[in-house]
């Protein structure tokens, strides 16, 4: 089932997306999936990132091939940082290109959306309070990362967590790539079985030193291929089953 937040006659709404139709939710997907009754078409809507979450947290380094790429051991555990919710950006969106940076990266990534409120959750269990999945990108102010020792500026600009379009709630992990296009040129491809820590440890793992909430956000890590962005280049997150999030950069 694919689920998305949309603006439509002056509300924010959630819907059900079957084909091209839109059928509208009676409340939230977190308080139960039941269709109101009501439906319209997909382009009679301004679509939104499908959640606005309390927190955005994010996970580096964690496609075994991509620490290969940069020389780097396996961590023994996540690395984790966050992104504020003021960083989102919807499909087809525009990413701005900072002033103080001269170097920004894209970073394609699975995105966990958070179902239910919990705390100290098992991998195991992680499954049930995991609403589904959906696309994101990590966009990075690299040389102000490097210059700050920290993450928190380089990847907390406005528009830098592109998401979206849609949560898919059935998707089957082991069959899912994560790729990203760059002006159409494929840059970043490689399945979520290339993850150190799959996406029901890291959820496990973040429950465990913070309670999450109904449509709090994780990042999963991004594959090797990291590269750079320029005003006007088209950058899209693929990952088939689940979606295509389509972006432009701007100055």
């Amino acid at each position: 089932m694919k689920l998305l937040r949309y603006l439509e006659g002056g509300h924010i709404r959630y819907g059900e997306l079957v084909d091209d139709t839109i059928y509208e939710l009676m409340l939230t997907p977190f308080t139960g999936i039941e269709r109101q009754g009501r439906s319209l078409g997909l382009r009679e809507v301004a679509i939104l990132p499908p959640v606005f979450p309390q927190k955005i947290i994010a996970v580096g380094l964690n496609y075994r091939d991509h620490a290969e790429e940069l020389g780097m051991p396996i961590p023994e555990e996540p690395v984790l940082f966050m992104k504020p919710p003021s960083s989102l950006l919807e499909h087809e969106g525009k990413i701005v290109y900072p002033e103080m940076s001269s170097r920004v990266d894209y970073e394609a990534e699975l995105a966990i959306v958070c179902r239910t409120q919990c705390r100290n959750v098992t991998a195991e269990e992680a499954a049930s309070h995991i609403l589904g999945y959906t696309c994101a990108n990590d966009v990075t102010a690299r040389d102000l990362q490097a210059r700050d020792g920290q993450w928190t500026r380089a990847k907390s600009f406005d528009t830098f967590c592109p998401l979206g379009p849609f949560i898919e709630t059935e998707a089957d992990l082991s069959k899912l790539t994560v790729e990203l296009f760059l002006n159409g040129e494929r840059r970043q491809s490689s399945p979520v079985c290339n993850m150190i820590f799959s996406p029901h440890e890291l959820f496990s793992f973040v429950s465990c030193i913070m309670t999450l909430y109904p449509g709090d956000v994780i990042l999963t890590g991004t594959p090797p291929g990291v590269g750079e962005l320029h005003p006007g280049d088209t950058v899209e997150v693929i990952i088939a089953g689940i979606g295509a999030l389509y972006n432009t950069v701007v100055t």
